[in-house]
């Protein structure tokens, strides 16, 4: 952190920089511009406090109008074919095994869960690729290759793609609902200070007595009785504790993995922190999402849409900061030269 930016970086090719860049009366807000896959995304979001630890909670810079949303949220009048343009990319295969989309679309909420499923393992696919081609150059060896793993069943069942369609279902009724009641216009004020003196305190959405189902949205190591493993974008947690421990973390269970992975029904606890960047990822997925929807309407076997306009969010767009990528790469040559000489000091065989 510096000047008031903050780098985050995920590895190779993956991150983001962070800045205030909006207030209003009590609230403070963030953009992030994201760098994956060398493609950069902005989202914006409001700070808050939560036990004395800063959170972050998406804020989305528009709205659809309420007819769309009821398109978006009741069933369709007929089952839909809908051809995916992702089945050529080199990460379906390799997670064949794993992730199927549903061959009929019975409403949105089922489009919508395989395209947030599908864009967490493209993530984790791409992050993947990455670390093994950094790795690959580090040692002067030819770019590896990726078979996919040995065929098998499915094994994100349909019972846990459910309970990803229903939390879909309700994050678009929570979203239709504050799309009916905009921000109010108040003028922008400049960006304060001291931060802590602006941001309110309230509950992160992560902790929400209905909100339960989780796509993990970056790597993430977890602790458990039978010792430590990792799961990765695409994998599925439920959260099974309702108040945080004393280090702020909650009790989670694996609800859905890939191979390799923490083995399902692995139980753990998860940073309040971390469960909320995966809500807000989803959130952020699901507005992706309603907007290819909403481009697609009409096309390639989906029924039309009575309204795609759209009404201002809760903030206005924000826009990629530029030095983004640099700021990233720095950042992750300053990591690989600390590896580099902690692994110089450190005694052999350690």
């Amino acid at each position: 952190m510096h000047g008031g930016t903050r780098v985050v970086g995920y590895g190779p090719g993956r991150g983001f920089v962070e800045r205030r860049y909006y207030t209003r009366p009590g609230r403070v807000y963030v953009q992030r511009t994201y760098i994956i896959g060398g493609r950069p995304y902005v989202y914006a979001y409001r700070s808050y406090r939560y036990r004395g630890i800063f959170f972050y909670r998406y804020a989305p810079a528009y709205y659809y109008r309420p007819a769309f949303y009821g398109w978006a949220y009741n069933p369709w009048p007929v089952r839909v074919s809908f051809h995916w343009g992702w089945f050529g990319d080199p990460w379906y295969p390799y997670y064949g095994y794993y992730f199927r989309p549903y061959p009929y679309y019975a409403s949105p909420s089922l489009w919508l869960t395989d395209y947030l499923l599908a864009e967490n393992l493209r993530l984790a696919y791409e992050a993947r690729a990455n670390a093994d081609a950094a790795a690959a150059a580090a040692s002067y060896s030819s770019s590896p290759q990726y078979p996919p793993p040995q065929s098998g069943e499915v094994t994100l069942s349909p019972e846990v793609k459910q309970l990803v369609a229903d939390e879909v279902q309700r994050q678009l009724a929570a979203e239709r609902d504050a799309a009916g009641q905009p921000a109010p216009a108040v003028p922008q004020q400049a960006a304060p200070q001291n931060e802590n003196a602006q941001v309110e305190d309230e509950v992160p959405p992560a902790l929400d007595p209905n909100q339960i189902v989780f796509i993990v949205s970056s790597n993430l190591d977890l602790e458990s009785d039978s010792g430590e493993c990792s799961l990765t974008p695409g994998d599925v947690l439920m959260r099974v504790g309702n108040a945080p421990d004393e280090n702020n973390r909650v009790a989670v269970k694996v609800a859905s993995s890939k191979k390799g992975n923490c083995p399902v029904n692995t139980n753990s606890a998860v940073a309040v922190t971390d469960l909320q960047e995966m809500h807000n990822h989803f959130r952020e997925k699901l507005d992706s999402g309603l907007k290819s929807l909403a481009e697609n309407q009409g096309k390639n076997g989906l029924p039309s849409a009575p309204d795609t306009g759209t009404v201002a969010g809760e903030v206005p767009p924000g826009q990629p900061d530029t030095d983004a990528a640099k700021e990233l790469q720095n950042e992750q040559d300053q990591a690989d030269k600390t590896e580099q000489e902690v692994q110089k000091k450190a005694p052999p065989g350690e």
